[in-house]
């Protein structure tokens, strides 16, 4: 296996037991519209030279065997997580044109499969940008299910609620970078209309929490709501806390939704996260509406929260949605992405 890349972390090659050749392309590392354009010409030249037996590319690039549609539509997550002038002015923005023309290219070149984590994009796709169906690729993202749920990170996670917010009755987790798409400004009038002393929200994620801060003031839930900043230790947040939130706008398939899942924790999110639709009946999934500052939302979410503080409920949510995800962990997801390379091997093996 050979990975392309423009760039990575020594560390990983030390922390895999079976390490793949690594070929560094150069590349521009200034304007990421020159960037994105050169890598995928970079990638298309080192693949032709080096004549690999499959091309699975995680990035927008136009010439691959397998897409990884991670993000989903580019065109559809413009539409869902910004509105009005803001949504008009991204689109004509250097960086989203050219993301927006690399998708379509791979989007009409038949040739190509591609591999969506859910449903949710899948059908994007083929109503959207005319993929057909055939094309598609269906394989949710795994977790490791070694890491998250373990005693270890419960006892770790009751210390460190003891330490941050021990008195607190319930606390939930939103879990998240890209905090605007991902629902925060419905979650934090959420939890002003709940009125509820006893409720802690702990938002954890490497966004800027300055401009929420106004928000916060303004909601008179400055006491209620804790930034934790970015983490690298989740698994015991998701110890500590009660349940995991997250009203995202638009997400192709959040991996936050199976790590809490594999911790019991019950799940609060909105159609809009592909992930959910893996969850079944073990996640409450609300249908809020598509672009940021929807009416209503805020008061959907209130009320879907204040049912959750059943515990009784909640926990069974939570054990429910924890016995689904165990199945899916990265041996069967590599398994399953084995299978389809050969798949793609032989579907070429027949037009020869």
């Amino acid at each position: 296996m050979t990975v392309l890349t423009r760039s990575f972390d020594p560390q990983f090659l030390e922390d895999t037991s079976h390490a793949p050749n690594v070929q560094v392309l150069s590349v521009p590392t200034f304007w990421q519209p020159l960037r994105v354009l050169q890598f995928s010409r970079a990638t298309a030249n080192a693949a032709t030279a080096s004549r690999f037996d499959i091309v699975h590319s995680f990035s927008r690039t136009r010439h691959q065997d397998l897409y990884r549609a991670g993000g989903g539509s580019h065109r559809e997550y413009l539409r869902r997580s910004s509105s009005g002038g803001r949504r008009i002015a991204r689109q004509f923005s250097p960086r989203h044109r050219v993301l927006l023309a690399l998708e379509a290219a791979i989007f009409r070149d038949p040739t190509q499969r591609i591999q969506c984590a859910s449903r949710f994009v899948a059908d994007t796709l083929t109503s959207q940008h005319f993929v057909s169906s055939e094309r598609i690729f269906l394989l949710p993202n795994a977790v490791d299910t070694a890491r998250y749920g373990t005693a270890h990170a419960h006892q770790a996670g009751r210390r460190l609620r003891t330490q941050l917010d021990e008195k607190a009755e319930r606390v939930w987790l939103f879990p998240a970078s890209g905090w605007r798409r991902k629902g925060l400004g419905r979650l934090l009038e959420a939890v002003a209309k709940m009125k509820d002393p006893g409720f802690r929200l702990w938002i954890a994620g490497r966004d800027d929490p300055t401009p929420w801060q106004k928000m916060i003031a303004d909601l008179g839930i400055s006491d209620l709501v804790r930034f934790l900043g970015p983490r690298d230790d989740l698994e015991v947040v998701y110890g500590a806390v009660d349940a995991m939130v997250l009203p995202t706008h638009y997400d192709a398939f959040a991996n936050v939704t199976l790590e809490a899942a594999a911790s019991g924790l019950p799940v609060l999110t909105t159609r809009a996260n592909g992930a959910s639709e893996w969850l079944s009946n073990a996640v409450v999934c609300l249908d809020l509406g598509d672009a940021p500052n929807t009416e209503g939302d805020s008061d959907r979410l209130a009320n879907a929260m204040q049912d959750l503080a059943d515990r009784e409920r909640a926990w069974g949510l939570g054990e429910q949605a924890r016995r689904i995800v165990q199945r899916m962990d990265w041996p069967s997801h590599a398994a399953a992405l084995s299978e389809e390379y050969r798949r793609i091997l032989e579907l070429r093996r027949q037009k020869q």
